[in-house]
């Protein structure tokens, strides 16, 4: 081999049976044996590619000739931005540069979730301030926070005697009646019109509400429907059938929900009737009722009406009782009027609770002419 140097060019490589292509370069400068190599002491990359590619040689001569040029109106300085001091020599983690993000190990956000721990609130002792789970075991809340813990957050209020009794009969009643409902919009515009009339002729004597002449409804449709008007006495193995509509009427109070009774109901005016219930519910709410005005009612009346929110609710049958009819508030409905225009009309909706082993699907209790 002649002292010019011989290249290596590395073309190809055989890699498992596939060949790679690769850009050719040389690696290396190779003589004879025993051949003197001074020469190539000063040997460099530049003049290899320059002795294999004569063009690159004009290139490099031309951008030497180009860089004389510019030297004599020198480029403007580029202003590179000047980096954070905090970046200085550092690598920080991407999550570290998370403004608010809290670093916990996943066993002390299931710890902390579990005890209702604000992770916010407990010092890291980990890795680059890591909370562990030893962290959250460890937890102490702030005296302020303590303080707050510490303070009662629910009151226990004793049960009274009544509500017990309520709550028995209530539970008990729901266990053991087979209840089905019924539900019925009633048009109350004529009956709206009526009260207005008699309240304005009363001379301030009494005022009749909506809830009065539901009382007085429903006690004649007992009347005309015995059926309803009963209780089921299975120790005595009969249906006792009332000849007197005797209306409970239910009243919140304190203790709970008592049913003074209005007795007599089908056979009092709505004058009556608006008397003893204002009377009866002022003694309700005392405290004052006597055992026999509230145990032995034949029905039951729940008025919510009073709150306009309430348009229908189901009510539980207050045993040993047959039914109760839960009544909502009045409320403007669009009608049908009899030019085949649209009317507003005043209406409310009753919804009939009923024990099925006294009522029966197949005899309506009420219709809405008897109501």
């Amino acid at each position: 081999m002649s002292p010019l140097a011989t290249y290596v060019h590395l073309s190809s490589y055989l890699l498992s049976g596939q060949v790679a292509d690769c850009s050719a370069k040389p690696i290396a400068v190779v003589v004879e044996e025993g051949e003197d190599i001074s020469p190539f002491a000063d040997f460099t990359l530049a003049d290899a590619e320059r002795e294999t590619n004569p063009k690159a040689e004009k290139k490099e001569a031309k951008a030497e000739e180009k860089s004389d040029e510019n030297k004599a109106a020198p480029a403007p300085a580029v202003e590179t931005p000047e980096q954070p001091k905090e970046f200085e020599g550092k690598l920080r983690a991407v999550l570290e540069l998370e403004p608010g993000r809290i670093r916990a190990s996943p066993l002390a956000k299931a710890l902390a979730l579990e005890k209702g721990i604000p992770l916010k609130d407990v010092k890291g002792t980990g890795e680059g301030g890591r909370i562990t789970e030893a962290d959250v075991k460890n937890y102490k809340p702030s005296s302020a926070l303590g303080a707050a813990a510490a303070a009662p957050t629910s009151t226990d209020i004793p049960l009274s005697a009544m509500r017990k009794v309520i709550s028995q009969r209530l539970t008990e009643s729901k266990n053991t009646n087979p209840h089905y409902y019924v539900q019925s919009s009633l048009s109350v515009g004529k009956l709206l019109k009526l009260r207005q009339a008699l309240n304005a002729s009363a001379n301030g004597e009494y005022k009749l509400s909506v809830n009065d002449f539901i009382i007085k409804a429903v006690a004649a449709a007992l009347v005309k429907v015995p059926q309803v008007n009963a209780s089921y006495r299975e120790s005595e193995g009969i249906i006792k059938q009332f000849g007197t509509a005797d209306i409970s009427v239910a009243v919140a109070t304190p203790v709970g929900l008592m049913t003074p009774i209005v007795a007599n109901a089908h056979a009092k005016g709505l004058v009556a009737i608006s008397k003893d219930v204002k009377s009866l519910a002022a003694l309700a709410r005392d405290g004052k009722l006597k055992p026999e005005q509230y145990q032995g009612g034949t029905f039951t009346i729940s008025n919510m009406g009073m709150n306009p929110a309430v348009e229908r609710f189901t009510a539980i049958i207050n045993p040993p009782q047959a039914g109760i009819l839960a009544v909502g508030a009045v409320k403007k409905v669009a009608v049908e009027g009899k030019d085949g225009g649209v009317e507003w009309d005043s209406q409310i909706v009753v919804s009939g609770s009923f024990d099925h082993r006294l009522v029966l699907h197949s005899s309506p209790p009420f219709s809405e002419s008897e109501c």
